[in-house]
């Protein structure tokens, strides 16, 4: 069984925003959009796996994941921004 394709699986979002901003920028916008689903995902999951030390708050590796995710999204959309910029 062959991996999921980016390029397979949202090739209409990618051919749309590709045209719109350019390869490059298109490509990072769609990144963004696979993190955020990615961030909601695992934000879902925080709900149910609840940290045992920090009451109230989600299980210490889903705290890393989502901020791994956030720091991701801060790093392409500030690549975005330059990119932006150069236009």
């Amino acid at each position: 069984m062959s991996q999921p394709s980016v390029f397979r699986d949202r090739k209409n979002e990618l051919e749309s925003l590709e045209f719109q901003m350019g390869v490059e920028a298109g490509r990072l916008a769609v990144t963004l959009d696979v993190l955020t689903d990615a961030l909601v995902l695992v934000g879902q999951h925080g709900v149910y796996c609840r940290s045992a030390r920090q009451p109230g708050k989600p299980a210490m590796d889903v705290q890393m994941i989502s901020l791994g995710i956030l720091q991701a999204k801060e790093l392409v959309a500030s690549v975005l921004e330059e990119l932006r910029k150069k236009q």
